[in-house]
């Protein structure tokens, strides 16, 4: 069956954050690039088209270069109504704004507790029918609460025509891990338990919460990226062949290594709060909430049983990276130098900023002695993404392509796992800003103020994450 594209896209929080910061630029990107053929139509409280506008344009002024043209077709195709979400008239507006448009697509770049009444809203105008809806994260707080929202949505929308975004999907690099994976022969037959030593994942930041501490009091390490985009990483990382290239069947195999991994216990979890968190706008002065969290992983799969999947992230560490790191294991019988037992062979994965595919390997150093040294046999170095993700993203929604996005059953595996340590009253250690962490590491790695079976990981798992590793 052929999918037929949306016929306009319908903004709700148009003068909000999340449009000025990413959504006028990618439209803007659109326009210059001519695949801007559609009515676009902001709705928020208040103002005018004009106003819509020049809010437009200062975005794209203040996250690039402004391209006269482009912003001309974008501009000419702005639309406003302006209302309040809980006024039947504001959606009887829409319904007239959106004149011959049948299918459109809505955005909802407003707080989830608004979502209900949008939709609803949507659905007693008629709006809905054979619309198409994007919803941002998060996508609840827990289990429970991401059921309810995904009941709300499906008041009015059916599963195929949901879109829940996760801008972390969009990101060339990341893409690339799954198209490395399974493009590459050589790949697969070590890529499990017989291979593998274990996997880090890490997503350091080096400045703190910023403007953002309410909304960042409310979510926590936890909430913010690795319920959505570390797990995101690993199932792409862990997942079996899908049975296809499309979106279905690369989220179902996704969606099936999720339900694999273990729930988490208080155990595989340390939280850390960096010093001066308490006294950020919004914050409350005497929160627990964590700002640096490290977590072990299980996978309880024929491929991955025993392998330990290690997620690390935090704000205001000593430097900002996205890297993955999937360590081998030695040989089993060393025939040279006990080089080997120190320098493991190693894929490295850099996401952000720097942007690499590597293999670390021993070669044999120049001389009498069999002695090696570390070196790199593999190396891809490439610039940053040249189409930014929300520009890939909404793209792609436009056209009816669910590759990108996350199903209610993806989203319900991911909470399933971080559900159990939600609710539990676990310390959050303080940390300095500038450092690597809650903890000191020890010579070996170990980090020493971590709970034991964190600690006990020796080697590289939560070594420092501004320390290179040696190649």
């Amino acid at each position: 069956m052929t999918v037929q594209p949306s016929d306009a896209l319908v903004l709700f929080g148009a003068t909000g954050n999340l449009a000025y910061k990413q959504i006028f630029p990618a439209l803007h990107q659109m326009a210059r690039r001519g695949e801007l053929a559609l009515p676009v139509i902001g709705v928020a409280r208040g103002g005018t088209v004009e106003q819509l506008r020049e809010r437009a344009l200062q975005s794209i002024a203040a996250h690039g270069t402004v391209d006269p043209a482009a912003f001309e077709r974008l501009a000419a195709r702005l639309r406003y109504v302006s209302g309040d979400y809980g006024d039947a008239a504001t959606f009887d507006a829409l319904r007239l704004a959106l004149g011959s448009a049948r299918r459109p697509l809505f955005y909802l770049a407003i707080p989830p507790d608004a979502f209900g009444t949008v939709v609803t809203g949507l659905a007693r105008s008629g709006c809905s029918n054979e619309a198409r809806i994007v919803v941002e994260k998060p996508f609840g707080r827990d289990l429970a609460s991401a059921r309810v929202l995904n009941a709300t949505i499906h008041q009015a929308f059916p599963e195929a025509d949901i879109y829940r975004i996760d801008h972390f999907l969009g990101k060339e690099p990341v893409q690339n891990l799954l198209y490395f994976r399974f493009a590459n022969t050589f790949l697969e037959p070590i890529w499990n338990r017989d291979y593998v030593d274990d996997v880090l994942i890490t997503m350091s930041e080096a400045f703190d919460v910023q403007d953002r501490g309410r909304f960042y009091e409310d979510v926590g390490a936890l909430r913010d990226v690795v319920q959505n985009h570390l797990l995101q990483i690993l199932a792409l990382l862990a997942m079996d062949r899908p049975s296809a290239d499309d979106g279905d069947a690369i989220d179902a195999a996704k969606v099936a290594l999720l339900q694999s991994v273990r729930p988490l216990s208080a155990a595989d979890v340390v939280r850390g709060q960096y010093r001066g968190y308490r006294s950020t706008d919004g914050v409350a002065p005497d929160s627990r909430t964590e700002t640096y969290v490290a977590t072990r992983l299980a996978i309880d799969n024929a491929r991955w049983a025993g392998v330990p999947f290690w997620i690390r992230t935090g704000k205001c560490l000593a430097v900002t990276s996205t890297e993955v790191r999937v360590r081998l294991k030695p040989p089993a019988h060393g025939l040279f130098d006990s080089e080997a037992a120190g320098r493991p062979n190693e894929f490295r994965f850099g996401l952000s900023p720097q942007v690499f595919i590597a293999l670390s390997a021993l070669a044999k150093v120049p001389g009498e002695a069999m002695i090696g040294e570390g070196v790199r046999l593999v190396e891809d170095d490439r610039p940053s993404d040249t189409v930014a993700p929300y520009d890939r993203l909404l793209g792609d929604a436009l056209s009816g392509d669910h590759t990108l996005f996350g199903s209610q059953a993806g989203v319900e595996a991911s909470w399933q796992i971080i559900d159990p340590v939600l609710a539990l009253d676990l310390p959050a250690i303080e940390y300095e800003c500038g450092s690597e962490g809650p903890g000191d590491a020890g010579p070996d790695g170990q980090r020493t103020s971590a709970p034991s079976v964190l600690a006990k990981r020796t080697g590289d798992a939560l070594r420092p994450v501004g320390q290179q590793h040696p190649v």
